[in-house]
């Protein structure tokens, strides 16, 4: 059984949709979704810097339009009907949330570029960001943020958690990490997944409120707990509240193994998630789409189950 999966904010990178430009349609596409955003979705694809792409209602709507149109090119002629299932982590929800039937790509596009923008404008409230712990023993992490006032943000399997709150508080834990721990500051704006988050939900209830979504044609696993979501409305009602709440991809990725995963593929901007799975589903085959050239591995691996 083949699991897609679509990646979150910080998997971005300066110029990485330019080798989707010659592909069939893509630069067409990306328009679209370019004004059903209002986001100039090629420029900040192609051309602009680290910086201007580590904005939040820059970062996300970009994610989510890459994500949707590699799906579109993964999943067609028919190997859609050849895979098992579908999940996103953080923001790469709503990037399978458009891939499982839920919402349209316009719908997508809406409700990430109104959530970027909430969470960028709770972000700025506070100076806040996140950082990667790697290989710390869970108990002592957890104690040395209780005392730094900080929160577990992403509990990622396979030894990652990836933490947020304010600056100086993460700035104390490099300093002085857990034994063995090694801390990475991540390219995001803001304390994501947290109750710094708290201004946004009801802001991106007012969006959620004003779609119509389907049901899920392909099977969708949740970041609240890992477990398969059968109901467009109540996609909906948890991609509000995970804005504010933790991203469980560890529960996730023990759902994909107790459904007999066999393969992983990565929608771009590919490469976190099938780290992630090398780690914490060791030995499943994985294919990170970066550029079109990553497609035929892909396709390989998808024919390979059916």
């Amino acid at each position: 059984m083949i699991v897609i999966v679509c990646p979150g904010q910080g998997s971005q990178t300066p110029g990485f949709l330019s080798p989707w430009l010659e592909h069939d349609g893509f630069a067409d596409r990306l328009g679209a979704l370019s004004a059903a955003s209002g986001v100039d979705l090629l420029t900040h694809g192609t051309e602009s810097d680290a910086d201007t792409i580590r904005d939040t209602a820059v970062a996300q709507p970009l994610i989510v339009a890459a994500g949707i149109l590699s799906l579109e090119a993964l999943l067609a002629d028919g190997r859609r009907e050849k895979v098992g299932g579908i999940a996103g982590h953080s923001v790469g929800e709503i990037t399978a949330a458009a891939g499982a039937g839920i919402l349209s790509a316009d719908d997508a596009l809406a409700l990430v570029t109104e959530r970027g923008r909430a969470m960028a404008d709770a972000a700025s409230q506070v100076q806040t960001g996140m950082s990667a712990v790697i290989g710390a023993d869970e108990a002592e992490l957890l104690a040395r943020l209780d005392e730094l006032g900080l929160y577990p943000a992403n509990v990622n399997g396979g030894g990652q958690i990836v933490v947020a709150g304010e600056l100086p508080a993460l700035a104390a834990l490099a300093e002085n990490p857990p034994a063995r721990a090694r801390v990475i500051p991540l390219q995001v704006a803001g304390a994501f997944h947290t109750r710094f988050m708290e201004p946004a939900v009801a802001r991106l209830s007012e969006v959620a409120a004003s779609l119509s979504p389907a049901d899920p044609t392909l099977r969708l696993w949740t970041n609240n707990d890992g477990t398969v979501v059968d109901s467009g409305r109540r996609f909906l009602d948890l991609i509000v509240g995970q804005v504010s709440s933790p991203v469980r991809w560890d529960l996730c990725m023990q759902s994909f193994a107790d459904a007999g995963v066999t393969g992983i593929i990565e929608v771009v901007p590919a490469g976190a998630l099938v780290g992630l799975a090398k780690r914490g589903l060791k030995g499943i085959p994985s294919v990170a789409v970066k550029t079109p050239d990553d497609l035929t591995a892909a396709y390989e691996l998808i024919d390979s189950a059916a």
